[in-house]
């Protein structure tokens, strides 16, 4: 490199800093770049920076999954070195195995808990059926009373209404 140009290179990395680097491309589409540690021309040190050229501009765009997990993991500095292609494969097909026996177990499961129930080694669930609303004028009854009904652990409210409407009766 000759002397001007190494002096022209010198300045801009002094005024503008160094040039981002592309570090890798994912499955999507998405650019890795990285900012190495530099000086600045105040003599403060800026430290390396990371960051994404996303596909999809937009933060709206966004959606879980978009990124893979290896290349956030190196965005957020959890680790050193990008990943490689071979690497995001070989998580993903782990991935996918674990999610093919997690499947296949709940299967198991399934039937093994359905073989218990029908030999009568565990209790069936028991299913609540709730009939509306305890607040309700009528809770547990067909039609609503007039006047509210007690016994000795429960209560049922009365249906009121307000005098002068027209399905009120005169007592």
């Amino acid at each position: 490199m000759s002397g001007p140009w190494r002096l022209l290179r010198t300045l801009r990395l002094r005024f503008f800093g160094p040039a981002k680097e592309l570090v890798g491309t994912d499955q999507f589409g998405n650019k890795y770049y990285r900012v190495p540690k530099h000086e600045t021309r105040a003599g403060q040190i800026i430290p390396e920076r990371r960051f994404i050229e996303a596909i999809n501009r937009q933060a709206y765009q966004y959606e879980m999954g978009d990124f893979p997990i290896e290349w956030e993991a190196w965005i957020r500095k959890k680790r050193k070195d990008p990943p490689t292609i071979e690497e995001i494969l070989k998580n993903e097909n782990y991935r996918e195995e674990m999610k093919q026996k997690i499947k296949e177990v709940a299967e198991k499961d399934k039937l093994l808990q359905a073989t218990e129930y029908k030999e009568g080694l565990v209790a069936k669930p028991v299913h609540t059926r709730v009939k509306g609303h305890a607040s309700a004028p009528y809770y547990g009854k067909k039609e609503p009373s007039q006047d509210p009904t007690s016994t000795a652990s429960t209560f049922q409210p009365g249906s009121w209404m307000p005098p002068g409407s027209g399905g009120s009766h005169n007592k």
